[in-house]
C-alpha cells in the first residue's frame, strides 16, 4: 500500500490562509508547477532556497508513492526589469552590456543555474520548459482571452483589461489586495499611457525595431508578458486545473495574481487549488540585495571567496542549515548561523554512520512506532522540516546511548530506525553524507590555522620574508590568506 493512503499531509494554502488536506484531482498523482528562474544573472542564495523548499516538496511527494509531474519553466524572454510593463526585457539589457547574443546570456545563466542546483542535490523536474520554446501557445491563449472581450489592443500591444475583470471575478483573491486600492495607490507612468487602467498588464508588448528578442504575431512583432508565459507552460503540461502551483513569496503579487486572471479570462478556471509561497533569505538581518553589496552566491560559499565568511562550507551544510527553518519562514544567514549547523550536521552524519554498527538486544528503550509517527506528523504539517530535524536529532541521542551500552534496542525495532533513519535524511531532505570541509578536511583547517600563527608570528618578530613565503607558498596551492580586523581568514580558490 503506498504510504500517502495512511499519511493526511496538509498543506498551507495561500489562497485561502489556512491549512487544508491535499486532495489531488488524479487520486494517486499530483500535479506540481513551480516558476523558475529568469535567466540573465547567476542564481543567487535566496532563489536556491527557494527551489530547495520544492525540492523538499517534490521528494516528500514521491516518498508518500504519489507519483508527481514537476513542471519548472525558464524564463528566457519577457521578463521586462521592475517586474513592470516598462523598461527593458532583462536578457536582452545584459546581452547589449556584454555585446552578445540573448541567447548566450540564456545559456551562460542556464547552465550555471543547473550547476548549481546539482551542487545542492536538487532533483531535475518532469518537465522543464522554456517561454520561448512556447510562443505559439501564448498567442493561442491571447486571442482566446480577446474573443472573451477581457483584452485589447493598442498599437500592436494587447493589454488584460483588469477593471472589467474583475467586474465578475475577483483581482486580489490571492493577495488580498482590493481594486479600489490598487486603483487608488497607482500613479499613471511614463510609457504606459496605451493602457485604459494604470492596474492592466500587458499580455503582448509591442517590439521597437532596435528589440532584439521578438516574434510575428497577428498584432505584429513583439514578444510576451512575462505573467503570460507561467499560464501557458502550467496549463499545457498539467492541463487547465491542476494541484499545486508554487514560488517565491515576492511572486505572489502581481505575477501569480495575475495568472489566475489569465486563466480564468481564457479557460473560466482557476489553474492551482493549492498556491504556495516559499519565504524570503536575509543575510546579518538584511535583505539580499546586489546593489548594496549585502549579497552572497552559493559558489562563494562553497570556495570560501568571500568577506563574510571565516571558511568555506561544503553544499551539504549549506542545505542543512536552510532547511533548519520552515519553508514559510524568513531565515537569515550569518557566519555564526552556518557554523552552528556545520556541528550540527556532522552530528547527524555521524549518527548515520555507527547505525550499520549498532548491536541489537531483546529489548527497547526507545519506542520506535512513535518516533516515526512523530517524524511523519512533521513532514504532514505543512513540510515542516524543522520538527522532523528535532526528531532525528532525538534518536541521535539514543544512537549514541547504544553505542555506549547505556541504552537498548530490538533488531526488529533497529531495523526500522536504520531505514526510517537514512529516508529520511537522504531521500526526503535531500542531505548527502559527505562534509568536504569536515573529517580530513578539518586537518586541512588546523594545518592552514597553524601557518597563521606561524606567519603572525614570523611578523611580530619582524621576519617579513617568512611572512611572506607562508603567505605565497599557499597561494600557490590554492590558499589565499586574508587579514582584516586583526584577523587573518583564508578561502581556497
Amino acid at each position: 500500500m503506498s504510504t500517502y493512503k495512511k499519511n493526511n499531509l496538509k498543506i498551507y494554502n495561500s489562497l485561502t490562509g489556512k491549512k487544508e488536506s491535499l486532495k489531488p484531482i488524479n487520486k494517486e498523482s499530483v500535479g506540481m508547477y513551480v516558476c523558475g528562474p529568469t535567466v540573465y544573472s547567476n542564481v543567487h542564495l535566496g532563489n536556491v532556497r527557494t527551489f530547495m523548499s520544492f525540492d523538499i516538496i517534490y521528494r516528500y511527494l514521491l516518498h508518500l508513492g504519489f507519483k508527481v509531474r514537476y513542471v519548472r519553466n525558464i524564463t528566457d524572454a519577457g521578463h521586462l526589469e521592475n517586474d513592470s510593463d516598462n523598461g527593458e526585457d532583462r536578457i536582452s539589457k545584459k546581452a547589449r552590456i556584454e555585446e552578445i547574443e540573448p541567447m548566450e546570456v540564456v545559456q551562460r545563466y542556464t547552465v550555471d543555474f543547473h550547476n548549481t542546483l546539482n551542487e545542492f542535490n536538487l532533483l531535475p523536474p518532469s518537465i522543464e520548459p522554456t517561454a520561448t520554446g512556447h510562443i505559439i501557445e501564448q498567442i493561442e491563449i491571447i486571442k482566446t482571452i480577446l474573443k472573451n472581450e477581457l483584452a485589447y489592443e493598442v498599437n500592436g500591444s494587447i493589454y488584460f483589461d483588469v477593471i472589467k475583470y474583475n467586474k465578475s471575478n475577483n483581482y486580489g483573491i490571492l493577495s488580498k489586495r482590493k481594486i479600489e486600492d490598487l486603483v487608488h495607490n497607482t500613479r499613471k507612468l511614463d510609457g504606459q499611457s496605451d493602457k485604459k487602467n494604470p492596474q492592466d498588464f500587458a499580455l503582448w508588448k509591442k517590439a521597437e525595431d532596435s528589440h532584439i528578442m521578438k516574434w510575428n504575431s497577428p498584432w505584429g512583432y513583439g514578444f510576451p508578458g512575462w505573467h503570460l508565459e507561467c499560464t501557458a507552460m502550467s496549463t499545457k503540461y498539467l492541463g487547465n486545473n491542476f494541484d499545486i502551483h508554487g514560488g517565491g513569496m515576492d511572486l505572489k503579487f502581481p505575477h501569480h495574481e495575475c495568472e489566475i486572471a489569465q486563466s480564468i479570462a481564457f479557460n473560466k478556471t482557476s489553474p492551482a487549488n493549492v498556491w504556495m509561497h516559499a519565504n524570503m533569505l536575509t543575510l546579518n538581518g538584511s535583505k539580499m540585495a546586489k546593489s548594496t553589496g549585502n549579497n552572497i552566491l552559493p559558489g562563494d560559499i562553497l570556495t570560501g571567496n568571500n568577506t563574510i565568511l571565516k571558511k568555506p562550507f561544503s553544499a551539504s551544510v549549506v542545505r542543512f542549515f536552510i532547511l533548519q527553518a520552515h519553508y514559510r519562514s524568513v531565515l537569515d544567514f550569518s557566519s555564526e548561523a552556518i557554523e552552528a549547523s556545520e556541528k550540527g550536521f556532522n552530528k547527524l552524519m555521524e549518527a548515520q554512520k555507527s547505525l550499520s554498527n549498532l548491536k541489537s538486544s531483546s529489548s527497547s528503550d526507545m519506542d520506535i512506532n512513535k518516533w516515526l509517527e512523530n517524524c511523519y506528523s512533521a513532514l504532514n504539517d505543512d513540510f515542516n522540516t524543522p520538527i522532523l530535524i528535532a526528531e532525528l536529532f532525538n534518536s541521535v541521542k539514543f544512537i549514541n546511548q547504544i553505542k555506549s551500552e547505556k541504552a537498548q534496542i530490538t533488531k526488529a525495532d533497529l531495523k526500522i530506525l536504520q531505514s526510517k533513519f537514512n529516508e529520511f535524511i537522504f531521500d526526503v531532505l535531500g542531505l548527502e553524507n559527505k562534509n568536504i570541509l569536515s573529517s580530513s578536511n578539518d586537518k586541512l583547517d588546523s594545518a592552514v590555522n597553524l601557518l597563521i600563527e606561524l606567519r603572525e608570528e614570523a611578523r611580530l618578530n619582524k621576519n617579513y620574508a617568512l611572512s611572506d613565503k607562508i603567505r605565497d607558498d599557499l597561494s600557490k596551492n590554492g590558499i589565499t590568506l586574508k587579514d582584516s580586523n586583526n584577523e587573518t581568514t583564508y578561502s581556497i580558490n
